[in-house]
């Protein structure tokens, strides 16, 4: 047996952008496209030959390509576990889908060499009429296994989703939460030569998180062939030997994890976290999250810190209108899980007003001592209410404490051990607004329920 089990060479996948000449590169997409030049007659659009005429839009605006990938090339023996990191729209998706054969790349081979499990999105290959008994021997036939191997694996599959009381209920009628603890576990138990994992731990609660980091920790130990996708740079750096940095869909860097993911980190310290690529789709959304920087206690943008250092983080956002009492909030994440996090609304103190258009607001945060790894932050923002969007929670960049041999003695018997192990704890920070609003915060240390102790705004 070959010791290589994927070899992707020279790979490309360009799309296209607008409306005439679509190509369908799934039936759902055909199916779709022919919806919508049925509607497109039905208001008038067809001249009297029959011929469709093309719509004020077309005319406005011609067809363009993108590439979303190009010239990738990489092998990954059996066995590693490798990361793949970058920018949202860089193409990390994409690839996973060609190697899921979801679907086909416009240039270039991507040779598998074994069978296949995928966790793309949450419940992907999941038909929501179906219960979630008869999704999991569903899916089990789809990667090649017989009856007597799924109904060998049921009952883990069942125990580790949760879901022994709605095991015969449509996952149609499932919580979200319900909906992603089945999908992973029958991509996990299924035991695929080689599984494909696309931003799983973004969601869900902490210990669903944790529990999904051991579960693929045991998969990795079990010989297995990885690709994992994540934006969770300290989940990256614990599980992948090797990291693949893909940038404007092409490999930037490939090379040890933590290499990579210092070379990534600094990239981003200089140029930002840009969010927008994320958010173009979203018009809906009130308040768009555009660019977030991280900045050490000098002002200076920088995603490397010291133990105890204060860290600024500085997020660039566009309200598309006045927006009354906002809730923001933060939340940092170590390999573990969430860890603390900073609240704008606090014991009913809030800033009055964000106004329409540009602006920034800044979050600082004064942790203690932080054990030496990578940390993710991720960022939300609802109404006056609390509880309507005004944006989806979303990944907004990540940074790395390191420690010098000078700092080690601060990991010492007084250290905080629930630094180590993950545990929530609680920091003091303040918010920054742009009218010169100040919200500033002094939690209980020993708390991780944030009981605040003064509040100035």
């Amino acid at each position: 047996m070959s010791e290589i089990a994927i070899c992707v060479e020279h790979l490309g996948k360009q799309y296209r952008i607008g409306i005439s000449q679509r190509r369908h590169d799934t039936l759902r997409d055909a199916i779709s496209d022919f919806g919508l030049r049925i509607s497109d007659f039905r208001k008038g659009y067809s001249n009297r030959n029959g011929h469709n005429q093309k719509s004020k839009i077309e005319q406005q605006k011609p067809d363009e390509t993108i590439w979303a990938l190009r010239d990738v090339s990489f092998e990954v023996r059996r066995g590693e576990v490798i990361g793949i990191i970058g920018r949202n729209g860089a193409g990390k998706s994409t690839l996973l889908k060609i190697l899921s054969r979801i679907t086909e790349p416009t240039t270039g081979t991507a040779d598998i060499h074994g069978r296949v499990g995928s966790l793309l999105e949450v419940g992907t290959g999941f038909h929501p009429e179906l219960t979630g008994r008869e999704n999991i021997f569903l899916n089990g036939a789809i990667l090649g296994m017989r009856r007597k191997e799924v109904e060998k694996k049921f009952e883990e599959i069942v125990a580790f989703a949760e879901v022994e009381k709605f095991i015969d209920t449509a996952v149609k009628r499932y919580s979200s939460g319900m909906y992603v603890r089945l999908a992973f576990a029958v991509a996990a138990f299924m035991e695929p030569e080689i599984l494909l994992v696309d931003e799983v731990l973004a969601v869900g609660d902490s210990a669903f998180q944790k529990k999904c980091l051991g579960k693929i920790e045991d998969i990795t130990e079990g010989g297995r062939t990885v690709l994992f996708v994540s934006h969770n740079m300290g989940a990256i750096e614990s599980l992948c030997s090797q990291v693949l940095w893909i940038d404007a869909g092409m490999i930037r860097e490939q090379a040890d994890a933590t290499k990579v993911i210092s070379s990534y980190l600094l990239d981003s310290a200089s140029r930002g976290f840009s969010i927008t690529q994320s958010h173009t789709a979203r018009t809906n959304e009130k308040f768009l999250i555009e660019r977030v920087i991280f900045k050490g206690e000098n002002g200076i943008a920088k995603t490397i810190f010291r133990p105890g250092e204060e860290i600024t983080i500085e997020v660039q956002y566009y309200a598309s209108q006045d927006i009354e009492r906002p809730h923001l909030w933060i939340g940092i994440s170590s390999q573990y899980g969430p860890l603390f996090g900073a609240d704008m609304t606090v014991d009913g103190h809030c800033p009055t007003l964000v106004r329409k258009g540009y602006g920034k607001i800044e979050c600082v945060l004064k942790p203690p001592v932080l054990a030496p790894q990578t940390f993710t932050a991720r960022m939300g923002a609802r109404g006056k209410d609390a509880m309507t969007f005004l944006t989806k929670t979303i990944e907004v960049g990540a940074f790395r404490v390191v420690a010098t041999a000078a700092d080690y003695n601060l990991f010492g018997p007084q250290a905080d051990v629930s630094l180590i192990d993950g545990s929530p704890i609680a920091v003091p920070y303040e918010w920054r607004l742009p009218d010169g609003q100040m919200i500033r915060v002094e939690p209980h240390r020993d708390s991780a329920q944030m009981e605040h102790l003064s509040v100035t705004v």
